[in-house]
């Protein structure tokens, strides 16, 4: 198994014959609950609410793709690169209940999951060979589900992902226009609008942006600018309670119209150790902005998750944001 860079488009491709299977896993124990007798490596844990013995846990994936030991060892093939697979892959264990879903948590189970995610990010940047940490949660089986027990996962990688990379090409060239955030822009442009404006807890706003990739995506903002996710959450623990209950209205709303989705957690690229050849860093602080994406899952598969050269969405978004405002949900 080994990391490869396709010359064109410049995204690294993990392949190899022995690539675990991520495929939905059916065991009879479920290793992740309190009382599993299956073993699990324990990297991180918090406090438990309302007398659970933890509220969300960090532990090795039981077939990481990514292994901390070792160096990255990057070489050439005459113009091909590739790199062995170091890293780090976690799974965040959201609750100890196995039906502990966040849109079925309480604002303060999933405010714990949010700090626990924070420390985890904060932890895994102090390692100069991690260049950025990804979140993210498949809930589904078109998703990509692994595991029947509430989890998010997280990678640490020698690398920045290639979506990330355009974000922050995008955020640094509108500031060195404007001299301002591209998403302070857009948080309050669409306030200002309120065409797109899903809800609005505290410090955060839920919106479906301009132009969604496909029908019903969502995006959870800061209204305040914040570049590092985990410096605004372990920054202000308490707001994490605000955010937990905005995603969990978000991700009910978005059930009422698909069961599946991808989410994804963007935030800075790890900037303690930062690169002497990319510029992407210089004013990121000032430039980027934390955000989560929600991409639902729809069962009749429109054109956008298929042809990717232009994304096609049969929706707009002033029509889904009036959709998933009328969706009853728990308040």
């Amino acid at each position: 198994m080994e990391l490869r860079k396709d010359p064109i488009t410049r995204s690294w491709v993990i392949t190899g014959d022995d690539v675990p299977d991520s495929s939905p896993r059916t065991e009879s124990v479920c290793r992740f609950c309190p009382d599993s007798t299956l073993p699990a490596q324990l990297i991180s844990s918090l406090p438990g609410v309302q007398s659970a013995p933890w509220s969300a846990r960090a532990v090795v994936h039981p077939t990481p793709l990514y292994r901390v030991e070792g160096d990255p060892s990057r070489r050439g093939e005459g113009l091909y690169d590739r790199m062995r697979p170091v890293g780090a892959h976690e799974v965040l264990v959201e609750s100890p209940r196995h039906d502990g879903h966040l849109w079925l948590s309480s604002d303060a189970e999933i405010g714990q999951f949010l700090v626990l995610v924070a420390q985890r990010i904060q932890d895994l940047k102090r390692d100069a060979r991690f260049k950025y940490i990804s979140v993210f949660k498949n809930y589904g089986a078109n998703a990509g589900q692994e595991f029947d027990h509430p989890n998010t996962q997280l990678t640490a990688t020698t690398f920045v992902p290639r979506r990330v990379l355009y974000e922050l090409r995008a955020g640094r060239d509108y500031f060195v226009q404007k001299e301002r955030c591209v998403f302070c822009d857009i948080v309050a442009q669409e306030q200002q609008q309120g065409l797109r404006v899903l809800d609005i807890q505290g410090d955060f706003l839920a919106l479906c942006p301009y132009a969604p990739r496909a029908p019903y995506e969502t995006w959870i903002l800061p209204r305040p600018h914040e570049a590092a996710f985990e410096r605004y959450g372990l920054n202000r623990p308490h707001a994490m309670r605000d955010l937990g209950a905005l995603l969990r209205r978000t991700l009910q709303r978005i059930r009422t119209i698909s069961e599946e989705f991808h989410l994804v957690l963007h935030t800075s690229p790890n900037t303690l150790h930062q690169s002497p050849s990319l510029g992407y860093w210089k004013t990121i602080d000032d430039d980027y902005h934390w955000h989560i994406e929600i991409l639902p899952i729809l069962k009749a598969k429109a054109r956008s998750y298929t042809f990717k050269e232009v994304y096609f969405s049969p929706l707009t978004s002033e029509t889904a944001v009036k959709r998933l405002r009328a969706a009853r949900i728990d308040p």
